[in-house]
């Protein structure tokens, strides 16, 4: 049965901004049903349309842009929470591709109902321009590590932001945070090589930084892991709507 927005696990999490009661009744109308993606299965598709737009509700994806030369560009982890659909929902079509790792089940919204809600609720679409305001962030963060740190700061950045969001998403137990990705999901976000990826793993893991094995990251220094990533402040992510 799917989960009445009323009822949605989310909304309890300190990582979201509650809703008003009119927004809330809003999701509700918003809604069209849930689906469940199997791992390995593209939810959405760079080049191609989507008359759907989501929420995940459970479970972890991948975003990923494919490149001329054959290769690809890991843009992004898909969390909880994370709406996804955005840009063929403005766009016509989107601009990279959003894998599920593990099973998910997401929230579906009408793609034409995505004017009424910029025509009739302005707080749902100012909600919608943060998310999207927040994702530039993120890619130009993302952007200035890879042109600025060496593979070592990249490699403890990723891994720290990653265990910082699952641990506000409750998904991090002892230390310990599913991570259903493969090293060569981690070079492709980084620009490194496979070969230099597992190296680097290999030091922090010699080092007691932190772990990856059995398909679970596991930060056994967090503090080291912040050094080295160059984050100045711990401070945790910033409260965010849900959509």
């Amino acid at each position: 049965m799917p989960v009445d927005c009323t009822d949605c696990p989310l909304r309890t999490k300190a990582l979201f901004h509650p809703m008003s009661p009119s927004e809330l009744a809003f999701m509700r109308r918003f809604k069209v049903g849930e689906r469940v993606i199997a791992p390995g299965t593209q939810l959405l598709s760079e080049g191609e349309p989507s008359d759907e737009l989501f929420t995940v509700l459970a479970g972890l994806g991948l975003r990923s842009k494919a490149l001329a030369n054959g290769g690809r560009q890991v843009v992004g982890v898909v969390f909880p929470g994370d709406f996804v659909g955005l840009q063929a929902g403005v766009m016509d079509a989107m601009q990279h591709s959003v894998e599920a790792r593990t099973e998910m089940t997401v929230c579906v919204f009408r793609r034409d109902a995505l004017w009424h809600l910029f025509r009739e609720h302005p707080e749902r679409a100012h909600d919608l321009t943060w998310l999207a305001a927040l994702e530039e962030h993120l890619l130009g963060e993302s952007l200035a590590a890879l042109g600025r740190l060496g593979g070592k700061q990249r490699l403890a950045r990723g891994l720290y932001r990653l265990y910082r969001r699952g641990d506000a998403l409750g998904l991090v137990r002892d230390g310990r945070m599913r991570m259903p990705f493969i090293q060569q999901d981690l070079a492709d976000a980084l620009g490194l090589s496979l070969v230099h990826t597992n190296k680097l793993l290999r030091t922090f893991r010699e080092g007691r930084i932190a772990g990856w094995s059995d398909g679970h990251l596991h930060v056994l220094d967090e503090n080291r892991l912040r050094d080295l990533a160059l984050v100045p402040e711990d401070r945790p992510p910033p409260p965010r709507p849900l959509i």
